[in-house]
């Protein structure tokens, strides 16, 4: 096999190849590897890798290369750095909980992609890493916080990548660079045992793919909690893999094309998000334009979000202090970092406790939207992607209520999700007029995962997008 070949694969792919004795895992790795020397010195996705050792896992992504981020996760022995100068050269000691499932299922994890500072940023820039770019234009933006893991497996280096999503940082990625991007219902995987749970139940983890059958595969992977666990979702019977190729019957689907935070929506976007609308209805679907009202300001809803982010974010910074015995200022942080550990200094426990309110009462208001309809559908970002630095722009003059709300108006259709606890998925199904993909979400009620992925493969076969290739890709 070339390198050629390998890019073309998904993971279920390469991992049938294994499986019936045409390619070796190592061999797999190893074209990972060159992968990773041909393209990363230009997208800068990947941090560290190295030559895995083998694995005796099994199942449908066995022997398939794997990288993980650089937040959430930790393997023995690896740094973990979290894109923080606070945490460089940090070592874990153990594998997580999550990291013990991706080896029992035999994936060939062999390096570490890039995050922005504590994953603090939909855009994937830090000090420490630098600036991750796009594989569709180089000159901007990978989008974050996952952003390594969305060029890399946009680039052609693996098929498949861990990620978090806190507010988006799973979908915003895969709108950016082409790729599928589930968030799943809180609860499907652990955090364990360094956490219990990521900002108050707002973080998730699973992955970026090219393919809606690859990141069911790693569903089924992550699924079920771990001693101690705060949530338990339980999961299809079949699992989530077997939902791929299944019907999903005629679904009441509701069209939402604003944000709750009233910005407006680049025209591109908004046109390839009412042509998904138009193939839905052709598929079978009811599709209405909605209202969904959130109860609420969207400044108070960004405000209670920053004090459940911040709040947390003392610990980790205030932990990791300790662990490396560095100073908690310029010369480990970055600007909107300290400004944000700062506002989470003087965040109070009402504060934080009016902000879970907050979580509740946003919750219930979604879960009403859907006894009315099956699913929503929403642009993934309002806009395409900008040119690298622009995010950053100015941002050591904003306190840490500021920054936050930046980074939600950057990506004002994806937190709500987060919040509420409920899955929503960013589908690679348009492209604009200069060539970048444009991405459509896809929400869910609590728990109907199955559902998403049912959908999400249906309108992969109806509008595929497996021949497009970005201009930085292994496979040229």
């Amino acid at each position: 096999m070339n390198l050629n070949e390998y890019a073309e694969y998904d993971g279920i792919g390469l991992a049938q190849l294994v499986a019936s004795g045409e390619v070796d895992a190592k061999e797999l790795t190893a074209l990972a590897i060159e992968a990773i020397q041909q393209v990363n010195p230009t997208i800068n996705a990947v941090i560290e890798y190295w030559t895995p050792t083998a694995t005796t896992g099994s199942g449908p992504l066995a022997g398939v290369p794997f990288l993980i981020k650089d937040l959430a996760i930790t393997a023995a022995g690896r740094r973990n750095e979290l894109g923080s100068r606070l945490a460089q050269g940090l070592i874990a000691q153990n594998d997580s909980f999550l990291m013990q499932r991706f080896n029992a299922a035999g994936l060939m994890t062999l390096g570490r992609t890039t995050t922005p500072e504590m994953a603090f940023s939909t855009e994937t820039d830090s000090l420490l890493q630098g600036p991750t770019r796009n594989p569709w234009n180089p000159q901007l933006s990978a989008g974050g916080s996952s952003g390594g893991a969305g060029a890399a497996v946009a680039a052609g280096i693996v098929p498949i990548a861990h990620a978090t999503d806190a507010a988006g940082s799973i979908r915003v990625p895969a709108a950016f660079n082409g790729l599928v991007g589930l968030k799943p219902t809180r609860g499907r995987s652990s955090h364990g045992p360094l956490m219990d749970e990521v900002f108050a139940g707002l973080g998730v983890q699973l992955g970026l793919s090219r393919t809606v059958r690859d990141s069911a595969a790693l569903m089924d992977v992550v699924q079920g909690c771990a001693p101690g666990d705060p949530y338990y979702t339980a999961a299809p019977t079949e699992g989530f893999l077997a939902q791929v190729g299944r019907d999903p019957g005629r679904l009441r689907i509701g069209l939402l094309d604003a944000p709750w935070n009233g910005a407006s929506v680049d025209p591109e976007i908004s046109d390839a998000t009412a042509r998904v609308a138009r193939e839905l209805e052709s598929l079978g679907h009811q599709v209405e334009t909605v209202r969904a009202p959130l109860g609420l300001s969207w400044d108070a809803f960004v405000e209670a979000n920053a004090h459940i982010w911040c709040a947390s974010l003392v610990r980790w910074i205030d932990h990791l202090a300790a662990a490396t015995r560095r100073p908690v200022d310029r010369s480990t942080l970055e600007p909107a970092t300290l400004a944000c550990y700062a506002f989470g200094q003087q965040s109070r426990g009402t504060d934080f406790a009016a902000a879970l309110e907050v979580r509740n009462s946003v919750a219930r208001q979604v879960a009403a939207w859907f006894e009315s309809i099956d699913i929503l559908l929403t642009p993934t970002l309002p806009q395409l992607p900008q040119a690298i630095g622009l995010y950053n722009r100015g941002a050591d003059t904003l306190d840490g209520l500021q920054w936050t709300a930046r980074v939600f108006e950057h990506s004002p259709f994806t937190p709500v999700f987060n919040v509420a606890g409920t899955p929503a998925i960013s589908l690679p199904l348009g492209m604009s007029h200069s060539g970048l993909p444009i991405g459509v979400q896809l929400a869910a009620r609590f728990g109907a995962d199955d559902v998403l992925l049912r959908l999400a493969a249906q309108l992969e076969r109806a509008l595929p997008w497996h021949h497009q290739r970005p201009l930085i890709h292994a496979g040229r």
